[in-house]
């Protein structure tokens, strides 16, 4: 992966593209159900800023992190619940959005700021800040989709994708770990078409487990805001084709995913 510089400015990037699809909307529309059940547009933003705050505080400040971090592993989903609160409780959109923009700014500049090859704490274990910053980069990919669906709009994207891939080829075994599930031994190979067309390869040449597609349907795929049936993902092997069904780039519980056919023909 990139250093931590080219990292962080493609979060920075891709964190703009999040702030233009709701810097304009009226009120009301922050109010908007999403695809994730329970969520508004606010709600997405809402997460959004904590856990930028968390990453923030984590590579600004360890000692405070560990302080925030705190209750996470023992309650996952309450622990997203209850960060959202402080968020939610007394804003108005205009006020939510500046404090995600000052959360994610803080920690553009505090992962930046890391020294070359230097851990940052996080939840699970300690991680390169590059690493974090493309985990950044997949939250905002997944709760933007989730945006963008209740919006009704179309999303651009870029080689910046190559972030969010790299942490998905890194990450491949969440999905097991999330059902409890036995890691296969084995190595798959990942062949990715980036939106330029430039082609990625992760994994042994010679593997018998391969994943091939396009960019922007596998990180669809990893972040569960498409159903494998609606993308153009191929699988060889038993393994790799097993591996589509549970495919997840984040920790915690995998929740409900999305639904064949849920979002029309060309809504990627």
């Amino acid at each position: 992966m990139a250093d931590s510089q080219d990292v962080t400015a493609a979060l920075k990037a891709d964190g703009d593209a999040v702030e233009a699809l709701v810097a304009n909307l009226a009120d009301a529309d922050w109010e908007r159900p999403t695809p994730a059940p329970g969520w508004t547009v606010a709600h997405q933003i809402a997460h959004l800023a904590a856990t930028f705050k968390l990453a923030g505080t984590a590579a600004a400040d360890p000692e405070a992190f560990k302080a925030l971090a705190a209750g996470v592993g023992q309650d996952f989903d309450g622990a997203v619940q209850q960060s959202l609160k402080p968020y939610l409780a007394s804003a108005t959109p205009k006020i939510l959005l500046e404090r995600w923009n000052a959360e994610r700014r803080m920690a553009e500049q505090a992962l930046a700021a890391v020294p070359a090859g230097q851990l940052v704490p996080w939840l699970v274990r300690p991680l390169p800040a590059p690493v974090l910053a493309a985990a950044g980069m997949m939250e905002l990919f997944g709760h933007g989709q989730d945006i963008a669906d209740a919006l009704g709009v179309p999303r651009e994207h870029t080689d910046r994708l190559r972030y969010l891939v790299e942490f998905a080829v890194r990450t491949w075994d969440f999905g097991y770990q999330a059902r409890g599930l036995d890691t296969p031994d084995t190595e798959f190979r990942f062949e990715i078409t980036a939106p330029s067309g430039a082609r990625w390869e992760f994994g042994p040449a010679d593997a018998e487990q391969r994943v091939s597609g396009p960019a922007v349907d596998f990180c669809l795929l990893v972040t569960r805001r498409r159903h494998r049936d609606d993308l153009a993902l191929t699988a060889e092997g038993k393994d790799a084709d097993a591996w589509l069904d549970l495919a997840q780039a984040y920790r915690g519980p995998a929740g409900e995913g999305r639904t064949p056919g849920q979002f029309g023909p060309s809504a990627n």
